[in-house]
């Protein structure tokens, strides 16, 4: 089994409890919102496509991916987690469209090319072996490939180390050779969040607001691109060399800001 860092302490039930509500309340609204429309900014129209979240935790986007006709599984290795998503689930209804695993995201069980977009979120900053993760994903997918990384050179470096697991930070260039080994192709990237998520989480919504104004203004452009704390990334398998395509995922697909719960 490969590592991750906090492993121990994120399969705690007491962190399952309160995941959602120390992360997305108060400004960490706003980081919810964001994250959920990068998801479908990436995989575009869902309904009947066949969809695998890896670290699926408390189901956020399960449960959202399951609304808007996907088929979706989510694995994890923490049971306190999965218990919250499965929770969420049936409190939105759509438990019977989705299905959680307990499970090593280093082994994944399925087989070659079964899905047609697997994606992570919150995941690779704290893989200790990042390559080996995203070499299963991609063998599983036989299409789409989408995941964040915090960036070497944002905000977040100031309070990594405050941080109960640390987190491992991504330069562009280590993604791009991350992809090339495990045979992808990189298709899109988006940057975001010039103020760390841990500001946004300690102000209240309405404060918060304001602040995410600002940093979109100031994060426009090359300079904004360079000191984001977070980017998103998505790429497709590769075949002799050629990017394939489904016609029903398409890549990049920008998805209004209405299709998740409220304006970024």
């Amino acid at each position: 089994m490969c590592s991750v860092k906090g492993k121990e302490w994120y399969q705690a039930d007491d962190v399952a409890q309160e995941y959602e509500s120390k992360r997305f309340s108060r400004g960490g609204q706003l980081i919810d919102r964001r994250e959920k429309r990068a998801v479908l900014d990436s995989l575009g129209p869902v309904a009947d496509a066949d969809i695998l979240e890896i670290a699926c935790g408390t189901g956020r986007f399960t449960s959202m991916l399951a609304g808007k006709g996907a088929n979706i599984v989510g694995i994890d290795i923490s049971d306190a987690m999965l218990a919250q998503g499965r929770r969420k689930a049936r409190d939105s209804g759509v438990s019977d469209n989705l299905e959680l695993l307990r499970g090593d995201a280093a082994r994944l069980p399925f087989p070659d090319d079964h899905f047609d977009a697997v994606f992570a979120v919150r995941f690779f900053h704290l893989a200790e072996t990042p390559a080996t993760f995203l070499t299963e994903m991609a063998r599983v997918s036989n299409d789409i490939i989408f995941f964040d990384t915090f960036n070497h050179r944002s905000t977040r470096i100031i309070y990594n180390w405050l941080l109960p697991m640390g987190s491992h930070l991504y330069s562009r260039s280590r993604v791009e050779e991350l992809l090339s080994d495990a045979d992808l192709a990189m298709v899109d990237d988006t940057h975001d969040f010039l103020f760390p998520y841990g500001f946004y989480r300690k102000i209240p919504n309405d404060l918060a607001r304001g602040f995410r104004d600002i940093d979109k203004s100031l994060g426009d452009g090359d300079f904004g691109d360079a000191l984001a704390s977070v980017s998103y990334w998505t790429a497709t398998v590769t075949t002799d060399s050629t990017t394939t395509g489904r016609t029903d995922l398409e890549t990049p697909h920008n998805v209004p800001d209405e299709a998740v719960t409220a304006d970024d």
